[in-house]
């Protein structure tokens, strides 16, 4: 792993024992997707940054920094996972904010992910729920103890995922993924406005399918004739099973796939 982290326009060598992302978490980030040493989806990985730091009123580092800085970590046009992290500036103990201070901010470089499994991923229901908090909802926050205790639920390497529900029982997303399920010809996907993620593959897929946001039940999955999973790092991952329910290659997911193979050739060699 590269990485280079800075305080507003700044480089620095470490994180400091002050920093607030480590402290409370109070922060954003964004994990992209780098392909040829570029990432397709750069636009929105920083609408989703802006408006979470409006939110959060949080100091955004110039944007042009980071995409320079970027560049510079995959000058070698090499592929692989970007992360930003975004905090809010200012040090010392306490919860109370220091208005207009410079962010912290940090940038690595990571290998990709393995494949997903041939045939399909195979999930589980979690036990840990999302509360609810609309005033977080949708954005990508550095606070994910909810998914943390999700993942470490098993360690079973026949489990590639698991559904997380809401503390009030509806289906909102995978540990580290957003959930389509279809019905017949509809796609639906589980509304982002009181927790979970507004991802950009998310947003690739609403696009191109017209998606239903909306609170999705268990039964919703169980029925559904089609389930799949996607993020900005692996792409569109079909689901072939979920406790004893099975799901056989769908044709629907099969031409998302090759859909999103021709707008983001990253995921050209995942479709093959």
């Amino acid at each position: 792993m590269r990485e280079r982290i800075f305080v507003g326009d700044g480089r620095i060598d470490a994180l400091p024992g002050d920093a607030r992302g480590l402290a409370y978490g109070d922060g954003l980030f964004e994990t992209m997707r780098v392909h040829h040493g570029a990432v397709r989806w750069w636009e929105a990985h920083m609408a989703r940054l802006a408006n979470g730091a409006r939110r959060l009123r949080i100091v955004l580092p110039d944007i042009a920094a980071i995409e320079r800085e970027a560049r510079d970590l995959f000058a070698d046009d090499g592929d692989g996972v970007l992360k930003l992290i975004v905090s809010r500036g200012g040090g010392g103990r306490g919860y109370a904010p220091t208005p207009d201070a410079a962010p912290l901010w940090r940038l690595s470089r990571h290998p990709l992910p393995p494949p997903a499994r041939t045939g399909g991923l195979v999930l589980r229901w979690c036990d840990t729920p999302l509360a609810l908090q609309p005033a977080l909802a949708g954005i990508k926050h550095c606070n994910r103890l909810e998914q943390v205790l999700a993942r470490a639920e098993w360690r079973d390497a026949g489990i590639d995922e698991g559904l997380m529900r809401s503390t009030e029982g509806d289906v909102v997303c995978a540990t580290s993924a957003n959930l389509f399920v279809l019905h017949g010809d509809r796609w639906s996907t589980p509304a982002v406005d009181r927790c979970g993620v507004a991802g950009t593959c998310r947003a690739w897929v609403l696009a191109e399918t017209a998606a239903n946001e909306t609170r999705v039940a268990i039964e919703d999955v169980r029925t559904a004739d089609s389930v799949l999973l996607c993020n900005a790092v692996r792409g569109i991952l079909p689901v072939a099973r979920l406790d004893a329910r099975a799901w056989a290659p769908h044709p629907a997911v099969a031409d998302l796939r090759m859909r999103l193979a021709r707008a983001h050739p990253a995921f050209v060699q995942e479709n093959a």
